[in-house]
């Protein structure tokens, strides 16, 4: 059983789509169905239905693929183990981060990363944080720098960087801004422009309001918080951002005893050993944040 028909398999699986396989492994759909047609003659077995353009597993493809993911974990561990005994920073790092971590936290770790290690080759894939968490988890990537579940994965490590105050913004012209004493209540009667559901950041506002029995009005939402501050800043409705992100086009809005934050940092998996590039980066990234 090759290796490579492993890989390919799992990220048809992942991908739901021999194209998109074939887009995440840079190599051609032809490719991508020769090896998967490869594996299935091995295991003398189908591994996907195929109806029109829809892939999903068979019960064959099901049982593989947990078993195939372990398989190349192990292998990939392997040989990082392997690696890290000569001490040497080198290698590829793949790692994943949000387009705000990356925009507003990350430019000055890496540039003294790529300037301290020029041996290492950088893959940085920008995602939600939760497709990083989630590609951590399964061995996609070996590190990923996010906004921080609240609920985690018993299999990932979640190491705190940084504490990000969250607050209640809108356009100088809204309503809300001209009003005192604002009770969270009174949110709901004014459309919302919020991150999507099922994002950190906006679970971190539901359980806020939960326990206040605080149903929103929710107008748009979109998983990039900048965005969402264009949005704001037209005068489209109100919404949450990180405090970092304002300035004169959003300004906060005080609501009584309503105070929010998430947490951004660093995951991993703990079953994983970390590379020598992997544990630099995050000793270059503590370092910067412990000198601030």
């Amino acid at each position: 059983m090759e290796l490579d028909h492993l890989r390919t398999f799992i990220s048809v699986a992942e991908q739901r789509s021999f194209s998109r396989a074939a887009e995440h492994l840079y190599i051609t759909q032809p490719a991508v169905s020769k090896r998967i047609s490869s594996l299935e003659s091995e295991l003398n077995t189908f591994l996907f239905d195929r109806i029109g353009h829809r892939i999903t597993l068979t019960e064959a493809g099901k049982a593989l693929l947990p078993r195939a993911r372990r398989i190349i974990i192990e292998l990939d561990d392997s040989k990082r183990a392997v690696a890290n005994l000569t001490g040497e920073i080198t290698g590829d790092l793949h790692i994943g981060t949000s387009h705000h971590i990356g925009l507003h936290r990350l430019p000055p770790v890496l540039r003294r990363y790529t300037r301290d290690y020029p041996d290492v080759l950088l893959n940085i894939q920008f995602m939600d944080s939760e497709e990083v968490c989630n590609a951590v988890l399964h061995g996609e990537l070996e590190l990923g720098i996010v906004t921080l579940p609240l609920v985690p994965d018993k299999h990932l490590r979640l190491i705190p960087v940084w504490h990000d105050p969250l607050v209640i913004v809108s356009h100088s012209d809204h309503p809300l801004q001209c009003k005192k004493n604002i009770k969270a209540r009174e949110l709901s009667e004014h459309s919302a422009i919020l991150p999507a559901t099922g994002t950190f950041t906006r679970e971190v506002l539901e359980q806020t309001l939960k326990p206040m029995g605080i149903d929103l009005n929710v107008g748009m939402s979109t998983n990039y918080l900048e965005t969402i501050k264009m949005l704001v800043a037209v005068g489209l409705g109100w919404s949450v951002l990180p405090q970092s992100m304002l300035d004169n086009d959003v300004r906060p809005i005080i609501v009584s005893n309503l105070k929010m934050k998430r947490t951004l940092g660093l995951v991993t998996h703990i079953e994983r050993t970390l590379s020598n590039p992997a544990q630099a980066m995050i000793d270059t990234l503590n370092e910067l944040v412990s000198n601030k």
